[in-house]
């Protein structure tokens, strides 16, 4: 079960024995930079997000090195019966995204670290819309929950996961077994923003911070060079629109 040594707990141990067969029979497995991921205590882990399929591939990499990862989920799901329950028995941590008070959205977020969890999170959002699938323009909670908690922010590019199944579609493909790729960095340097007012140039310089860490991590699974610029889908025409970053 790899490093484990959190106790995952009675629902999350469910999801454990019931899924990672599946994925261990459906996919191989490239895990690279498990030296950064902390063996314990609060800490951020931020990935780039190519498939639906993998909150499933990020959660077995972050559970085969250690730790129970806490993925922020939007709360109207925790209402939803039985999906409720298991969110909740897993400890998974509800984001209020209708809310007008950023930092109200993140509490729970602030609280699980205030615990010594792990928080997972994608800081685009959804599933990158740019046309080569690289990170696209992030948005700027994964910051301001930074730098509110004051814990580490672990990069963590992915790639395969999208062989899998790709995005926006329904169809998976399972055979021949496709290999999902996670390489983990060393923390986020964000230490020129520590006690800074978290005004909004100071979030997106941070958010950008964190997210060419990410980029940089997929870019070294995928051997190719990234671009510059972070793809904006706000207002992006037909042939795209990046921004830089």
């Amino acid at each position: 079960m790899g490093r484990g040594k959190e106790r995952p707990g009675f629902w999350f141990g469910l999801a454990v024995v019931v899924l990672k067969p599946l994925l261990m029979t459906f996919t191989r497995r490239d895990w690279r930079g498990r030296e950064h991921i902390p063996a314990a205590g609060a800490a951020i882990i931020a990935a780039n997000h190519i498939s639906h399929i993998d909150p499933l591939t990020f959660a077995h990499f972050v559970y085969d090195n250690g730790r129970v990862p806490r993925f922020l989920v939007k709360q109207e799901l925790f209402g939803v019966p039985f999906v409720g329950r298991l969110l909740r028995g897993a400890g998974q941590v509800p984001v209020q995204r209708r809310t007008r008070d950023a930092a109200q959205a993140v509490q729970a977020g602030v609280d699980a670290l205030a615990a010594g969890k792990c928080v997972a999170i994608y800081p685009e959002g959804t599933i990158s819309r740019d046309p080569q699938l690289w990170p696209m323009l992030p948005r700027t909670g994964v910051a301001r929950l930074a730098l509110t908690a004051g814990v580490p922010v672990i990069p963590v590019g992915q790639w395969g996961a999208q062989q899998v199944l790709w995005p926006y579609t329904k169809r998976p493909h399972l055979i021949p077994p496709r290999t999902v790729h996670y390489a983990a960095g060393p923390p986020v340097d964000l230490s020129a923003y520590a006690g800074k007012e978290l005004t909004v140039e100071v979030l997106r310089a941070a958010t950008d911070d964190i997210m060419r860490a990410v980029r940089a991590q997929v870019a070294q699974l995928r051997g190719e060079t990234a671009p510059e610029e972070f793809f904006d889908p706000r207002g992006a025409d037909d042939h795209g629109e990046r921004r830089s970053a």
